[in-house]
């Protein structure tokens, strides 16, 4: 909570001013003042980095990898172009309040060559990516991705045949995806050196940010942060399309190390073998034998409790959907379980596909979401409405009724709920547009203390391999101020399913770590992202990945980097600039290309952002 709740308003206040007056102002192309503060750093993701003119000039070479590996071989980069599409950004040079910068890139798995039968780090790739830090002279975000993205190169096609270095399904087989065409390897979250991909990845870790510790102060001044690992997290199946899944999910980790880390975190939580069995109800001779639970009781594949897995299995059931309130006239949600008040349900959550669907939504911040707890719930048949209030009255946004399910034997409700009456429907509002989607109708549904047990130890794995990665950098000597996460924050999307993910641990006020989230569509500018970073407390923070994608309504990128400004934020990365020639770029229809951020691309709106950026780096 804050301790100054009048300050707190008062500064709110403020910022919302300064934003409509940032909007109207920007509108006619004149810069308002900004009230100062250190410098705010625009920092755009720069693809391309090791691809010179030479090598893209050369008819015998066919696609980036082979120009890649030509430049490097002659010492080469790409710093001339990262240069001359930053200055059309901010030409003259980083100065002012707001300064534009770049994120550099370097893949850690990627770094690695054979040498006779052993592999090793290819010290000429890491002099180039070195060089290029020093010949373009603008602030730099370093970003070096540890995580499932970092998938290319020989030695990774080696380590996605070693089971231990991959998490697995409950099947037994690795959760391997691909990211618009882009291989994904579920690297595991064990720490041990022992296994494969942890030794090369730290390796090269701790080898990278010695060098970059050797390098020229005047560089390393430039160096405003460094972000590890990546979006660091669990892996499930259908990864490209499947973050909203609910129905048939698979999540990891089912190896048996990961097995075997849960039963001595159950250890470790209950304190033995007998209390757990005392408090959960189990009668297990030995912690050998307790199963991570995936199996799931509506499928007739387990009769038993403890061996059930599915989305709800936990005792959480979200309530949620997207409501567009055109005239602005409703004030809060309200959730109601049988006719009685329960809570205020969360609004204004990206909802970017409402969005792109609906022509007269003109911001994606429509979803609302309230994460139900039912473990201590009832038994049997219950009715949840979302209500609307407005100066004219309340009104039904929507209703869903669910069952608690209970195994054999167990007590039921009999009675049917009562749901709360006198509710005019929401649609007599006018200019109001709603839908709820959260969860479908008539689920049934069991609560498994130990799903809940395992989804926590899942949320531990995902900061205990964070805590290895902060650890290891600190050991190599990177400065504990420049280090950044760069991670994923799923709650912020309604419709997603949180638990595929596992993140929250990474994401609470007890973090070591400067902390860096990446934000898409609404997310950019959101009272949720707002209240998220002054609860925890997250002052000197990064956007490590930053596109609003939004193209309906002028001022919404401006506004959008202002609340970062005024957020306290360090930098911003809009994602993303190239400097590949346009015939090795792929088609722009692909879900990641119309992100470019170029004055010829409407797609996402990205040439809107790329003249916002120009527009806000005059500061």
């Amino acid at each position: 909570m804050n301790p100054h709740p009048i300050k707190s308003l008062l500064y709110r206040i403020g910022a919302v001013c300064t934003l409509i007056v940032t909007s109207i102002v920007f509108t006619a192309h004149a810069a308002p003042p900004l009230p100062p503060r250190s410098t705010f750093y625009v920092m755009p993701t720069v693809d391309g980095l090791f691809a010179c003119d030479e090598g893209w000039a050369n008819a015998k070479i066919k696609g980036l990898e082979q120009v890649n590996n030509y430049c490097i071989e002659r010492k080469l980069d790409a710093s001339k172009n990262v240069n001359q599409i930053l200055d059309q950004l901010e030409p003259g040079g980083p100065k002012g309040q707001v300064q534009v910068g770049f994120v550099a890139t370097l893949q850690m798995s990627g770094l690695f060559k054979r040498h006779g039968t052993d592999w090793v780090v290819d010290e000429q790739k890491v002099q180039v990516f070195l060089q290029l830090l020093t010949r373009v002279k603008r602030p730099v975000v370093v970003y070096l991705t540890a995580d499932h993205f970092d998938s290319q190169g020989p030695l990774v096609d080696g380590l996605i045949d070693d089971p231990k270095s991959l998490m697995l399904l409950s099947n037994g087989k690795p959760a391997m995806a691909n990211y618009f065409g882009y291989r994904i390897a579920p690297y595991t979250l064990q720490v041990g050196d022992d296994v494969a991909i942890n030794f090369y990845r730290f390796t090269a870790l701790e080898h990278v940010i010695k060098r970059l510790g050797s390098l020229p102060k005047a560089v390393q001044d430039r160096i405003i942060a460094v972000t590890l690992p990546g979006e660091l997290h669990h892996m499930f199946s259908d990864f490209e399309g499947g973050m909203g899944r609910y129905e048939s999910i698979q999540v990891t980790d089912y190896s048996a190390a990961s097995v075997a880390g849960f039963q001595q975190w159950l250890m470790k939580k209950y304190g033995s073998l007998q209390q757990f069995n005392a408090a959960t109800g189990s009668g297990y001779a030995r912690i050998q034998d307790i199963a991570a639970p995936a199996k799931d009781l509506r499928s007739g594949t387990t009769l038993s409790l403890q061996e059930h897995y599915d989305a709800f299995a936990d005792g959480t059931l979200p309530i949620a959907g997207w409501l567009w309130d055109a005239q602005q006239r409703i004030g809060k949600l309200d959730l109601y379980l049988d006719g009685a008040l329960t809570g205020s349900v969360q609004k204004g959550l990206n909802r970017l596909d409402v969005y792109r669907a609906l022509d007269e939504v003109t911001t994606p911040n429509v979803g609302f979401r309230y994460d139900l707890d039912f473990s201590r719930m009832p038994a049997g048949e219950h009715l949840a409405q979302v209500v609307a209030s407005t100066a004219q009255g309340r009104y039904l946004v929507g209703q869903i009724g669910f069952k608690v399910n209970t195994l054999a034997g167990k007590p039921q409700m009999n009675a049917k709920p009562a749901g709360l009456q006198g509710l005019k429907p929401i649609s007599q509002l006018k200019g109001a547009r709603t839908s709820m989607d959260l969860p479908r109708p008539a689920i049934s549904v069991y609560f498994n203390p130990l799903a809940r047990d395992w989804n926590q130890y899942r949320a531990w794995q995902v900061r205990n391999f964070m805590n290895r990665i902060y650890q290891v950098a600190l050991g190599a000597g990177l400065v504990a101020n420049k280090i950044y996460s760069h991670q994923i924050v799923p709650n912020v999307n309604s419709s997603w399913n949180p638990q595929l993910f596992a993140v929250e641990q990474t994401l609470d006020d007890s973090v070591p770590w400067k902390m860096g989230i990446n934000l898409y569509g609404g997310a950019t500018n959101s009272d949720w992202v707002r209240n998220f970073l002054a609860q925890n407390k997250f002052s000197d923070y990064g956007v490590p990945e930053f596109n609003p994608q939004q193209w309906k309504r002028p001022g919404a990128h401006l506004e959008a980097m202002n609340s970062h400004y005024l957020g306290g934020a360090r930098f911003i990365s809009p994602y993303y600039l190239s400097v590949i020639p346009d015939k090795y770029r792929g088609n722009a229809s692909n879900g990641v290309n119309a992100m470019e951020l170029r004055p010829d691309n409407p797609k996402d709106g990205s040439d809107q952002f790329y003249k916002a950026i120009q527009q806000f780096a005059e500061y």
